[in-house]
């Protein structure tokens, strides 16, 4: 199953571009916030990891809506990783297989190779 996570920082903004994207990325549900994704309780967030089995795929926007540090992208992903779940970026790219796929641990292939990181915000 894809589980798509989407969020954004303020009531002000919207869901929209990443909640249309997630469905042509053929999303069975998706689980939003609107919090920052420096707050350590993001409760959308938790819903997604509590929903997540072995063989699903949980999939983001782009990776700054995952996590807001480097650090904690790592962990979360070899989180998912550890329990048989894949994860997806549609923007960045990026698919771990729930198997670690050919891709091994994506972060290190794709995103320490780069010259820029994406904005964490």
């Amino acid at each position: 199953m894809l589980i798509g996570y989407a969020r954004v920082s303020t009531q002000n903004q919207t869901l929209d571009l990443q909640t249309d994207a997630l469905k042509r990325a053929d999303c069975e549900k998706i689980i939003t916030d609107t919090t920052s994704g420096a707050k350590p309780e993001r409760p959308g967030l938790q819903e997604a990891m509590n929903h997540l089995r072995a063989g699903d795929t949980l999939v983001v926007w782009r990776l700054d809506r995952l996590g807001r540090t480097l650090k904690h992208l790592i962990a979360t992903i070899t989180d998912l990783s550890d329990k048989g779940i894949g994860f997806k970026s549609l923007q960045e790219i990026i698919y771990q297989g729930k198997d670690g796929g050919a891709f091994g641990n994506p972060l290190s292939k794709d995103m320490n190779g780069r010259a820029s990181l994406p904005r964490f915000s």
